[in-house]
């Protein structure tokens, strides 16, 4: 499929209704330490650092979403809170072939201890000041996330 044909498009042949589209949502979670630094995960496979999360499943509710993609990726436990930090302009991921829609959110855990977990290969605290010039798209978004908390 190439972009203008990507799953999610509803067309309503048997009605003058406009075109649907539909986008995947990933969650993203962005914590921070005492001293500024950003959580963040090498997830498995991969050579650059994100935030922790990924799509959101069927059925899920965001606080759900959050709980599980944190688990899988850095282990997190116990109960946190959460609120909206930024969404991302949508945009389509070739190598899956969908639309994306990024939420990202600030996440306080009640329990700042992390480690890899079955979805990622290395977690770390790390200043966000180190990404500002980063060759990586995606880590480049760490600062600018950054960025807006302060």
């Amino acid at each position: 499929m190439s972009e203008k044909t990507s799953l999610g498009i509803i067309n309503h042949k048997t009605s003058t209704r406009k075109t649907d589209y539909l986008y995947r949502i990933s969650i993203k979670g962005y914590v921070r330490n005492s001293i500024g630094e950003v959580l963040v995960v090498k997830e498995s496979g991969r050579d650059w650092w994100d935030l922790p999360g990924g799509g959101m499943d069927h059925s899920e509710n965001i606080r759900l979403a959050i709980a599980r993609e944190m688990k899988e990726e850095v282990n997190l436990e116990g109960d946190f809170t959460y609120k909206i930090l930024h969404v991302d302009e949508p945009a389509y991921l070739k190598a899956h072939d969908f639309w994306q829609v990024r939420l990202i959110f600030a996440v306080k855990p009640e329990l700042m201890q992390f480690s890899a977990g079955e979805d990622g290969d290395e977690v770390a605290f790390i200043d966000p000041m180190t990404f500002e010039k980063s060759e990586s798209e995606v880590e480049r978004r760490i600062y600018r996330y950054a960025k807006l908390m302060n």
